[in-house]
């Protein structure tokens, strides 16, 4: 029994110094640590969530601008993850742009150079988040934290479900070495409890973050069937930030919708 905790509580460690900048111990990635990991992916988001949604309030009580709150909030996860999620995007904007066969674009993502679209990609996906968040009003802040915690829990889903892409790399690693059955019900229970916070917050932003990541979702599974073979760490990164942004934009549609 003290075994198996200390697997779980090393798998959190590793979670977190995987995918955030949270400060944690240092200690060894190993197959029996790392059986775990993916089931504390969701809790990064909850830190997330929870940061924007106390950052998010104290710049509604003293009426900080609203180009100002959407820029903070904007880069606050960012921040949080260390821009881990974003590479990934910015990597996978590289590959779909460039309109290669299945080979290339595998060979593209693991390039650490930035091309052209990546710098496009990125800066449309930051625009549009600076005006998507402009839009919110304060009372959106709380089903909008949400929004961190499902994202997630359908990127570690995906990685523990999905063929992998490669023979290598992060999200073969993770998969390779994960309990799988037991990370997919933890991802569901989670995915479960952040819809169920969201729907008690405001079921009408529920509605609408429902319809943004069910296409997303559609869209990720698709580019990663037909045009990769597979799922990789990249991928799963870019799905995590376009689903986020397009949770955040149904909600806006929702709330515009009356």
């Amino acid at each position: 029994c003290g075994v198996s905790t200390m697997n779980w509580i090393q798998s959190l460690i590793i979670a977190c110094s995987m995918y955030s900048r949270i400060p944690m111990p240092v200690i060894e990635w190993n197959e029996k640590n790392m059986k775990y990991a993916m089931c504390f992916f969701p809790l990064i988001g909850v830190v997330t969530g929870g940061i924007q949604y106390l950052a998010g309030s104290v710049m509604y009580h003293l009426s900080v601008g609203r180009i100002l709150l959407a820029a903070v909030m904007t880069l606050l996860p960012v921040v949080v993850s260390g821009g881990i999620h974003l590479d990934g995007f910015m990597d996978t904007m590289d590959a779909l742009g460039s309109c290669g066969d299945r080979q290339k674009k595998l060979e593209i993502l693991k390039d650490s150079h930035s091309g052209a679209f990546a710098v496009m990609g990125m800066g449309c996906y930051l625009v549009w988040s600076l005006g998507i968040w402009s839009e919110l009003t304060e009372e959106m802040l709380a089903p909008a934290a949400c929004i961190y915690v499902i994202s997630r829990a359908l990127s570690g889903y995906s990685v523990v479900t999905f063929p992998a892409a490669k023979d290598s790399g992060l999200a073969r690693t993770f998969k390779d070495r994960a309990q799988k059955r037991t990370v997919q019900i933890t991802s569901v229970l989670w995915l479960l409890a952040g819809a169920a916070l969201m729907l008690w917050t405001d079921a009408r932003a529920s509605i609408g973050a429902a319809i943004g990541v069910f296409c997303s979702w559609v869209y990720y599974r698709r580019i990663c069937r037909k045009q990769f073979g597979g799922v990789t760490g990249d991928l799963a990164g870019f799905f995590l930030q376009v689903s986020e942004l397009a949770m955040l934009t149904g909600m806006v549609v929702m709330q515009a919708w009356k």
